[in-house]
């Protein structure tokens, strides 16, 4: 991509001039456009060093309202991103509906400043699926020079005093090396240039040039999302409660064995011992820095809560954090749907242990109509890819599915309604949810079918017995952390 670029275009100052007072005026419009449409933009600025990503990040939001953008210089990971998984740092710092971000290098870092790996692009490809699917626009600029304007720029810099110490030996060397930069660069175009999410070259020599290029683009790119979120909604968009039983050969849920149990006596004794075990490994794993991602789903009155407890009893609290998920606030409404989860990741040798989850997409979400099925549809792949990267970031990541019959979970919600220390656990909302068991059972078994990997696997919980539910629970993962440590 790069050798076909030509660097030595020019743009005379009236030129520049004239075009400019259009552009800003009509970016300006856009931008509130956008915030009334709810629209989120993303634009990253990458580049060789000296291209002038700075100065032109600065003349584009010139035309902006400042209360609309952020920007977000990315620089070397702070002590906190390190101990999170790499795009982690990425997720916390996207755009709510409405609003613009603008980032000085990008999660390009990665694979440009770093050793790099097939995940690591794999990790990126993902990430620029799942939000620009979500609704996000991502501009990606990639700012060029040649070897001789970056010198000439260099040199520049390091003759004003006040401006010397912008440039580092590692600028020296990148000048030295021009050639070798530049093939990792190809390498990051040519492999990350993708249908949904392009790269624009923009030809850096000349900087008139250059802003009135990146204004062009970005308009373009607003003006299209503008026109698609004001366009009739396609047929494929309807909500749809449509079950794919393709690869349903047998129902998961049908055949766990409910009448598994344990005497108090023999539940008393296994949860002493298992507790005193996981809280010594939880010393293991924060001496070892291994972060564990917990998700408890299941049936209204499974025992999740009653799991969680008994897990977490003997665990140091500082240590761990319980999140409870309930529906989404306006806030987190305002984000892509992943980020209220990414956002509560554990940082290495920390648990995070979530009392619903994520999988909220394809179970409630889908069923209750309040996503689309191109948008669950979608969700299988955009889970399973964000539980590989935590997992490759050195996660423990177990899921759980609390399973009970239909007659129990009336049983127990008929004990939660007479006891006036418990009634609050009970809403008309769950007696509703139970007229639609057999939608929730179907959606289940695909989701189970459809998300438990080798990384990431879904232990179906027999939890007729909470006795029984619970220490199953702790064996498995005192059983997961014993074989990563």
């Amino acid at each position: 991509m790069l050798e076909k670029v030509d660097l030595t275009k020019r743009m005379s100052k009236e030129e520049y001039q004239a075009k400019m007072e259009g552009l800003e005026a009509k970016l300006g419009e856009l931008q509130r456009k956008c915030k009334s449409l709810d629209i989120p933009i993303m634009i990253a600025f990458e580049g060789y060093p000296a291209a002038g990503k700075g100065a032109q990040m600065a003349a584009l939001i010139r035309a902006l309202d400042p209360r609309g953008f952020e920007v977000h210089a990315v620089k070397k990971e702070t002590e906190e991103e390190r101990m999170h998984p790499f795009m982690w740092r990425f997720w916390t710092k996207m755009p709510a509906k409405g609003r613009i971000a603008l980032y000085d290098t990008s999660w390009y870092r990665k694979v440009l400043t770093e050793q790099h790996e097939k995940r690591a692009y794999e990790s990126i490809l993902s990430f620029e699926r799942q939000i620009t699917d979500g609704g996000i626009v991502l501009v990606k600029l990639f700012l060029a020079i040649d070897q001789k304007e970056q010198k000439k720029r260099f040199k520049k810099l390091e003759e004003n005093k006040e401006s010397a110490w912008r440039v580092s030996d590692a600028d020296r060397k990148h000048n030295e090396n021009f050639t070798k930069y530049e093939k990792i660069y190809e390498e990051m175009l040519q492999k990350t240039d993708t249908d949904y999410a392009p790269w624009h070259i923009i030809e850096s020599t000349d900087r008139r040039f250059a802003t009135v290029k990146i204004y062009t683009i970005v308009i373009n790119a607003l003006a299209e999302s503008i026109e698609r979120a004001t366009a009739p909604k396609s047929e494929t968009t309807k909500h749809s409660l449509y079950i794919d039983d393709r690869d349903l050969r047998e129902s998961i849920l049908s055949k766990v064995d409910l009448s598994l149990s344990y005497t108090q006596k023999e539940y008393k004794e296994k949860l002493k011992k298992l507790q005193s075990k996981i809280q010594l490994l939880h010393g293991e794993l924060y001496r070892k820095r291994i972060p564990v991602v917990l998700g408890f789903e299941g049936w209204d009155a499974g025992g999740k809560g009653g799991a969680i407890k008994r897990l977490t009893a003997k665990l140091d609290p500082r240590g761990y954090m319980v999140i409870p998920t309930a529906s989404p606030n306006d806030w987190e409404n305002a984000h892509h749907y992943l980020w209220r989860f990414w956002k509560d990741m554990p940082k290495a040798g920390h648990f995070s242990i979530f009392d619903r989850t994520w999988y909220g997409r394809v179970m409630v979400e889908r069923i209750e109509g309040f996503c689309t099925t191109e948008e669950w549809q979608r969700a299988y792949k955009e889970i399973n890819d964000m539980e590989r990267d935590l997992y490759d970031a050195g996660a423990i990541v177990l899921k759980f599915w609390m399973q009970i019959d239909k007659d129990e979970q009336e049983r127990r919600f008929k004990a939660r309604q007479e006891n006036p220390e418990k009634q609050w656990k009970i809403t008309d909302e769950d007696w509703r949810n139970r007229e639609k068991w057999d939608q929730y059972e179907a959606v289940v078994n695909e989701m189970l079918i459809r998300t438990s990997t080798p990384y990431a696997p879904w232990i179906v919980v027999e939890s007729n017995d909470k006795y029984y539910a619970r220490i199953k629970v702790l064996k498995t993962v005192i059983q997961a952390i014993e074989e990563r440590l």
